[in-house]
């Protein structure tokens, strides 16, 4: 475990999911929260909302445009494996803000943080024990049944002159990030749950309470 700076402890105290677009992740941690009365850190949150003041700082420190680059060259103009490439760099530069975010928690308890920015890499070398993290992915079929059924799954809502394209890219993209985590989750010993559909999200959150049941104690009964 790294030495870190931890001024609430919050850190150490902090279990991890982490994985893929839309393997219910967020659905998971919520219903953990609610079971167990526990804190939830959802990363995608903070990504697209709080970190943006910190995203236009460092493109300003790096004389870079303050608008980033648009959606054209965001989500058509490159390829997936180019997309897949350029996204871990970026995780490790949010992962910083993360960070930043988790330490000014103080909690006397077990706290979740989720998110598909939260690889394997990134956290096991913070954590006490890799059971404290696990990666949720689904499989392709359920992949593409999310991509049937969720409206923000299945459409891309950015203003690109190919939205079939756009939408294509990232759903390739994913996959492929998605394959890099798993790889990353088994070489370090993490935990990597598929998620079929045949389970409903109340049992995955079982699968997942049972691998961190060393630090959750009993289920909170309290309404």
């Amino acid at each position: 475990m790294a030495e870190l700076w931890d001024p609430h402890g919050s850190l150490r105290r902090m279990l991890w999911i982490g994985g893929a677009q839309w393997a219910g992740k967020t659905t998971v941690s919520d219903i953990l929260a609610r079971r167990y009365g526990l804190t939830v850190y959802h990363y995608d949150y903070h990504d697209a909302r709080g970190h943006q003041d910190r995203r236009i700082a460092r493109r300003v420190a790096q004389g870079e445009p303050v608008a980033g680059p648009g959606p054209e060259q965001v989500w058509t103009e490159r390829s997936p494996a180019e997309m897949a490439a350029e996204t871990p760099a970026g995780f490790s530069v949010r992962f910083d803000w993360v960070l930043d975010d988790l330490r000014a928690l103080s909690t006397g308890r077990p706290a979740i943080a989720e998110g598909w920015g939260l690889r394997p890499e990134l956290v096991v070398p913070l954590v006490d024990s890799v059971r404290r993290m696990v990666v949720l992915v689904p499989t392709e079929e359920f992949r593409q049944h999310q991509i049937r059924t969720l409206p923000r799954a299945g459409a891309l809502d950015v203003p690109v002159g190919d939205p079939a394209r756009a939408q294509a890219n990232r759903i390739a993209r994913d996959r492929l990030v998605a394959e890099d985590a798993v790889r990353a989750a088994r070489r370090l010993g993490v935990r990597v749950i598929e998620v079929d559909g045949t389970r409903d999200a109340a049992a995955v959150a079982s699968l997942v309470a049972e691998h961190f049941s060393p630090w959750l104690g009993a289920p909170d009964d309290t309404p």
